[in-house]
């Protein structure tokens, strides 16, 4: 299994919450601190992209996400990107709990990608907040 993290060129995400990225920005997304989290700001859909230096290849990507209960994403996405061009789209479901979560997607039939778009359609927050602890991709 290949952990993506050291490959990675960039990361957005479609907002933080009072715009306080010192607190709740993207860079609290992989940094190993279960003290830290990225907390959206409202409103639907919320997304975290990330980017690749160069473009990436597998069977299977793996994806683990730990949310803050009562702040999950529901009817989530995965969707891989070529050189700006969307090729695949893959749905996952994440429970409402505050432990790690891993969702296994299939990718065998995408040739390559060098961006991927995590969406989240929907909260379980009442006002579509989203707050993640820690994500972790891999391929295999």
């Amino acid at each position: 299994m290949n952990n993506l993290k050291s490959a990675i060129s960039g990361i957005k995400v479609s907002s933080v919450l009072n715009r306080d990225v010192k607190q709740y920005g993207k860079k609290h997304l992989m940094n190993d601190d279960d003290e830290t989290c990225w907390n959206s700001d409202q409103g639907l859909p919320q997304w975290i992209a990330v980017e690749f230096e160069s473009p990436k290849q597998g069977k299977t990507l793996d994806i683990s996400l730990q949310f803050q209960g009562g702040f999950c994403g529901k009817d989530c996405s995965v969707e891989f990107f070529t050189e700006g061009k969307r090729h695949q789209t893959s749905p996952f479901y994440p429970d409402d709990i505050n432990s790690i979560q891993h969702f296994s997607i299939d990718i065998s039939d995408c040739e390559s990608f060098d961006k991927l778009k995590l969406r989240f359609q929907k909260s379980t927050d009442f006002f579509g907040r989203i707050i993640v602890y820690k994500l972790g991709l891999n391929l295999s």
